[in-house]
């Protein structure tokens, strides 16, 4: 396609006359048949890139996106420039599903959203191979990288699924990558470096400052700066509860602002995320949870209450601010406080040398015939590991070849008959008649909801699982029955000779410490960065491996001779040895009445600092005296006193 035809394409489906930088070439090259990696500041029209193409490609285009807002907001925009989109996703009903199944195997879909997980689903997994796909986009690329700020295991299987699904074309979305990443991210999916297109993340009408403030003055300073500008703004927090208290703050203040975050219900998320839109409320207190794919332009504040996690998101979430190209300013309210929150969110993802041995362990003892089957919220619960470092844990597995993903399946199917069983029969002809009457047999009906006995009917009937999945879904797909499908049940090849390797608990320990102290480390840059006596549009580019922006840019509180210098606030209170020997001995007491389990250092040191982990939750440990008591201190020094607490080293009895 020319150049004059893809202006034209590109005027008469979006009403845009022109590309913005970097555009038009990550298009042609898609066009050309040349997977691309595309790195654009936040708001500098990434996902036209694919919107574009996928006009273009012959078949299906297949985007993963890791988060449900920034999908549903990517298809109303489509839908409403009338272009063929939609997503399978959790909060989709069952009919809904089946509505956008139906529009893909028709060709009437022509760009398909889903989650990572989603192939995981053995159902969509067998539907996704029926179906020509012409382009694999992945967004938010940079968490395939586990050199990233948001890794997520899940992504790594990517390239697998390209390959499995015979995709031709890969287009790789990131606003944040640093050269390390970049490369990284190129090389697993074999992407040419001349097929690289990065554009400048010097943004001239952003004007950034970085304002040394005690965590008591934050209030008064805040309503200063909103009440000194106009326009729309957003406030960002690192907890929940912050951007609750520091939105009714505001409005005490006369104010209009909302909190926003996970905790609350999507409907009221959805409400006030409306609101903001549409100008009724001005200011939104909220976790990095709102900004993904908010598509704003005439945010004039973004302010950081407390520090973002790492640099990447600092640029991510100041790269929301003037997308219409008007000034706009992006200030962090900085001092060291939140230091201690930041460092708990790594400690609090890094699995216990016991807790991986635990997982070797079920491998060794569970596995039937070289295979192991697992799911992941049992195994999570049996080892106290989070979901996301434990997949992390099974990642780095397959990379040792230690386990070999084979499949997954759900455990449990429930039908409900719309149709009589005879009804249903009778449109079929005898052979499929027969091999129906053999499913129905293995679907015994409890009032309502009939549940499959898949075991059973494998066996007895000898029939091909694939066969009976596919049955199911074409008699959900015609109204025959409803399905319900629970349990996802993975399963893994066992290399038991490299299972039996010495040392092998140590290494993959070994792993999640460097990747711990890797965290740390981006931390410590986030607070050099915002201490820098260089111009801090010129630092911010620099990370990013772009060269482009000034070295001087005029308009940073740097080039205005304000250099940072942050301090801790003097508001830590004084935890004294007693109370948190008493702290620990109450958890103690609690989890030997509910479970059979030996609470561990770093469970006593998880629960005294706040953070979450499955045990705590599953004995309601937030409920406890004592829980969040040390949340002022860093975690290390947690540690050192949970340690001294602990006679000879040993972590199973306190006294």
């Amino acid at each position: 396609m020319n150049s004059e035809a893809l202006h034209l394409s590109l005027q008469q489906h979006f009403g845009f006359s022109t590309f913005r930088r970097g555009q038009q070439q990550v298009v042609e090259q898609l066009l050309e048949g040349n997977s691309s990696l595309a790195i654009f500041p936040t708001g500098s029209g990434k996902s036209l890139c694919y919107q574009l193409a996928a006009l273009h490609l012959p078949h299906l285009t297949l985007v993963v996106s890791p988060l449900l807002a920034l999908m549903k907001d990517q298809i109303n925009f489509l839908q409403n420039k009338g272009i063929a989109a939609g997503s399978i996703d959790s909060s989709q009903s069952y009919e809904q599903t089946q509505q956008v199944m139906q529009d893909v195997r028709n060709g009437q879909c022509k760009i398909l959203m889903v989650s990572v997980e989603r192939f995981k689903n053995e159902r969509f997994r067998k539907f996704i191979e029926t179906v020509p796909v012409s382009l694999l986009v992945v967004d938010e690329a940079h968490c395939i990288s586990e050199w990233g700020h948001n890794f997520r295991p899940d992504y790594l299987k990517l390239p697998r699924y390209q390959q499995q699904l015979n995709i031709p074309l890969v287009l790789l979305l990131t606003a944040t990558a640093t050269k390390q990443v970049k490369q990284d991210m190129a090389k697993r999916f074999s992407i040419e470096t001349g097929h690289i297109v990065q554009t400048g993340f010097y943004r001239a009408n952003l004007d950034l400052s970085v304002i040394p403030c005690l965590t008591a003055d934050k209030g008064r300073q805040l309503v200063t700066m909103l009440n000194s500008s106009e326009g729309p703004g957003i406030v960002y927090v690192t907890l929940q509860k912050t951007a609750d208290e520091v939105a009714a703050f505001l409005r005490q203040q006369g104010l209009s602002a909302q909190s926003y975050h996970a905790g609350m219900d999507s409907d009221k998320r959805e409400r006030i995320q409306q609101q903001f839109m549409q100008g009724n409320v001005q200011t939104i207190v909220a976790t990095i949870a709102f900004g993904m794919g908010i598509d704003k332009s005439d945010i004039r504040n973004v302010v950081h209450y407390d520090l973002p996690k790492s640099i990447e998101n600092y640029s991510q979430e100041v790269g929301r601010a003037g997308r219409d190209g008007q000034a706009a300013n992006c200030s962090i309210l900085a001092n060291l406080d939140g230091l201690t929150t930041l460092e708990n969110f790594v400690y609090g993802d890094t699995p216990e040398p016991k807790a991986i041995e635990i997982v070797l362990g079920d491998i060794k003892s569970n596995q039937q015939g070289g295979q192991w089957e697992t799911q992941l919220n049992a195994l999570s619960n049996l080892s106290n590991i989070r979901q996301l470092p434990l997949k992390t844990l099974l990642v780095q597995m397959e990379l040792l070849n230690l386990i070999v993903p084979k499949y997954a399946y759900f455990a449990e199917f429930k039908l409900r008959f719309i149709q009589s069983q005879e009804q249903i029969l009778s449109c079929f002809d005898r052979d499929r008649q027969q091999f129906l009457k053999q499913v129905f047999k293995h679907c015994p009906v409890k009032k309502v909801w009939a549940t499959l006995d898949m075991n059973s009917l494998l066996i007895e009937e000898q029939v091909e699982r694939g066969r009976v999945i596919t049955a199911l879904d074409y008699l959900a797909e015609k109204g025959f029955i409803e399905l319900q499908s629970k349990q996802n049940t993975e399963v893994f090849q066992v290399n038991s000779a490299e299972l039996e390797g010495t040392g092998l608990s140590d290494s993959l320990s070994s792993y999640f410490r460097n990747k711990e102290q890797k965290e740390i480390s981006r931390i410590e840059s986030l607070v050099a960065f915002f201490q820098t006596d260089q111009c801090l549009h010129a630092s911010l580019a620099g990370y990013f491996d772009d060269h482009q922006a000034p070295p001087k840019c005029g308009h940073c509180s740097v080039c205005r001779g304000l250099i940072a210098s942050l301090a801790q606030s003097e508001t830590s209170t004084n935890i004294d040895k007693e109370q948190i020997a008493q702290a620990c001995k109450n958890l103690k007491q609690h989890v030997a009445s509910k479970l059979d389990v030996l609470v561990s250092t770093e469970t006593y040191c998880r629960f005294l600092a706040g953070i979450t982990s499955p045990i705590l939750t599953r004995v309601r440990a937030k409920s406890l005296g004592g829980h969040n008591l040390c949340a002022d201190m860093r975690y290390h020094q947690i540690r050192e006193v949970v340690e001294s607490l602990m006679p000879n080293n040993n972590d199973v009895t306190l006294d």
